[in-house]
């Protein structure tokens, strides 16, 4: 799959495709049905299959964060624009697995936010991509006066040789698909309703990287990884399980949060993993959730956070016992 980071990136031989445009954030079972007709049409046409992202997504740009400075940014901050199912690189690959030709990432900065409806379809879906067919969500909107929507593109399709569809509404269970509701499930830790509207069990990945050393100190050694995205939709301790790039794969137990016993500055994955003994230090891994322990908490010290850690692993390892 080519990545295209730009609008300044795309080439004559660019154009030509069938498209959809989203922030796809998760890659939920949405997503997919959009992502499947973009396939069925490029292939039906002999064309490249497109998917057009932004980043940063466009409510991160709005709450005055960027990638260069989320983690910079107090959690107050952060917290007005929604949690992040899945960092870029996730995105990327997830999105990749389903078969894509092409990503286009547009950054979502001060210059692009000010096109217009009109602006966006010229430059980039006709002049970038000379786009043949767009599959868009129900609930699609874009331009600096968020005027820009199905109704509008059908308009505009009509008018420059192109053909807009959208996919309708997918419903699991009732409700509408979505990353929102996703948000909410996970707030819950209700895995296995999150897995059934991601298709996959939700998890989060990442390059380990060093830490304070505190966990070895305590008797709970472990492997960090930064989050990459300005918050996460969970908090807190969780029971996991561990494959990394090596095949490497464990039971453990982890924790997201900001570490408010130790000071702790900014969000970080720590994942304390069971009978391991490797060096995982700038490994990727990939952490999946299986079920929350408790919330992060605040103690009175190193201590009493230590005895606490100890039953947070005893009550993971009988879950897994359980499983046996």
């Amino acid at each position: 799959m080519e990545l295209i980071r730009g609008i300044h990136n795309l080439k004559p031989e660019h154009q030509g495709s069938v498209a959809t445009i989203g922030n796809f954030d998760g890659v939920h079972k949405g997503h997919q049905a959009i992502i499947r007709q973009v396939i069925e049409q490029a292939r039906a046409r002999n064309l490249p299959s497109v998917v057009i992202i932004f980043e940063p997504q466009p409510l991160e740009y709005f709450s005055g964060l960027t990638s260069n400075n989320m983690a910079q940014k107090s959690p107050t901050k952060v917290n007005k624009s929604p949690a992040r199912l899945m960092r870029f690189r996730e995105k990327y690959l997830r999105i990749k697995e389903l078969g894509i030709d092409r990503i286009l990432c547009l950054s979502f900065n001060q210059k692009f936010r000010q096109l217009s409806a009109t602006e966006f379809v010229e430059k980039v879906l006709l002049a970038g991509l000379g786009i043949e067919f767009l599959v868009v969500g129900d609930d699609f909107k874009f331009g600096n006066d968020r005027s820009g929507n199905f109704d509008y593109l059908q308009k505009a399709g009509a008018s420059n040789g192109f053909e807009v569809v959208d996919t309708g509404t997918i419903t699991i269970d009732g409700e509408r698909v979505s990353s929102s509701r996703i948000r909410k499930v996970l707030e819950k830790s209700e895995f296995q309703r999150a897995e059934k509207l991601l298709g996959i069990p939700y998890s989060i990945s990442g390059k380990v990287v060093h830490g304070k050393t505190l966990g070895r100190k305590i008797g709970t050694p472990t492997a960090n990884i930064t989050l990459h995205r300005q918050t996460s939709p969970l908090r807190g301790v969780y029971i996991v399980t561990w494959k990394d790039v090596e095949g490497c794969q464990y039971n453990g137990v982890a924790n997201i949060g900001t570490r408010p016993t130790v000071d702790g500055d900014g969000e970080l994955l720590e994942v304390h993993l069971f009978e391991c003994d490797e060096n995982l230090y700038r490994r990727y891994a990939k952490v999946t959730f299986l079920e929350k322990i408790r919330d992060e908490e605040k103690f009175e010290n190193i201590e009493v956070l230590k005895q606490w850690i100890d039953k947070d692993k005893d009550f993971a390892r009988k879950y897994f016992e359980k499983l046996k």
